[in-house]
């Protein structure tokens, strides 16, 4: 199943964050940010991490698509 992290970018505008601000307020990785970049799944840990930095839930900053969505693009 394909996931979204679109709402994790508007919350971060949101916030008036960039990607950098959260890579280091949160503890992950370059790497990590540029797999949420492309729609790549990430560890649980990771998520936790940037849900305690932004005082979120994970349906915050992520969605799961439905396989048809994927197949569209």
């Amino acid at each position: 199943m394909p996931v979204s992290y679109d709402k994790l970018w508007k919350l971060l505008i949101d916030r008036k964050m960039n990607r950098t601000d959260l890579r280091e307020t949160a503890g992950i990785s370059f790497n990590i940010i540029a797999k949420m970049g492309k729609n790549e799944f990430v560890s649980m840990e990771s998520l936790m991490k940037i849900c305690a930095t932004l005082n979120c839930n994970v349906g915050d900053i992520m969605d799961f698509l439905p396989e048809s969505e994927e197949l569209q693009k």
